[in-house]
């Protein structure tokens, strides 16, 4: 089972780009997008119909901002979008995919560093997310998330990490709170499992070159329930070509989406 997760930063830019032609050559059976911006009514073919997968969305009420996709191989048997918590539901954050024996999320935490009240919104959703996974994580299905959630975890995980600890993505708060989502809550940061010691990041800043420097942040991730993760076997993040500020991140599971 390959998954591959991504950031688009927009999904009519990133199709632009050439991430439709890409995506078709991956052989994945999971593509897992965050901040599609986009409406239903602005979706086209390209976007909707790619041979051989089933594509579903969650949509923003604002125009232009956030909303996430998935791309899957094989129908699910159910599809949600919404956790009953409308500041949550309304910005297009999450959706979910029920099969036999799998969720799997597509989600997008989000950003605090706009203001203050964002950054108290993003401790709000952080503490929801706990309340609220513990029961998939219960449920005996395995769980797999895949997104940006906002949050570099460790020193390992941004370039930068000395002049950004007082900054949102890399607070004390927020990455105690990823901490205990590995520890206690059920999960696993699957490519950090793989790769202990590896500096890799998953987007970059459009300021002072830093795609060319590679001073990034390892924001997105996937992380899987136990046996899951246990069987991921490699995991990369594609940079031979830019469709985001964001980077693809793939994995590949010894696992069958079933």
């Amino acid at each position: 089972m390959r998954v591959i997760t991504l950031n688009l930063n927009g999904i009519r830019a990133a199709f632009r780009k050439g991430f439709g032609q890409w995506l078709k050559n991956q052989d994945a059976d999971l593509i897992l997008l965050q901040e599609i911006r986009i409406q239903p009514y602005q979706l086209n073919a390209e976007q909707t119909q790619i041979e051989g997968f089933l594509p579903y969305f969650s949509f923003a009420e604002a125009k232009g901002y956030s909303g996430v996709g998935v791309y899957s191989k094989k129908k699910p048997l159910s599809v949600g979008n919404k956790v009953d918590w409308l500041n949550f539901d309304k910005e297009g954050r999450l959706l979910m995919l029920e099969f036999k024996e799998l969720y799997v999320l597509s989600l997008y935490l989000p950003s605090g560093t706009r203001s203050e009240e964002r950054q108290n919104f993003k401790y709000e959703t952080l503490a929801w997310f706990r309340r609220w996974s513990s029961s998939l994580v219960q449920s005996g299905k395995q769980v797999l998330v895949c997104g940006d959630l906002n949050i570099a975890h460790q020193e390992i995980d941004l370039k930068n990490w000395k002049g950004n600890r007082k900054n949102s993505g890399f607070l004390p708060e927020e990455r105690e709170w990823m901490t205990k989502l590995f520890e206690v809550g059920g999960f696993c940061d699957v490519l950090r499992n793989l790769y202990p010691d590896l500096k890799i990041y998953t987007w970059w800043s459009n300021r002072g070159r830093s795609w060319e420097k590679n001073v990034g942040w390892r924001i997105d991730y996937q992380i899987a329930t136990p046996q899951l993760a246990a069987s991921a076997t490699k995991g990369s993040v594609y940079r031979d070509e830019r469709f985001s500020d964001h980077s693809p991140l793939i994995i590949d599971y010894d696992w069958e989406l079933n």
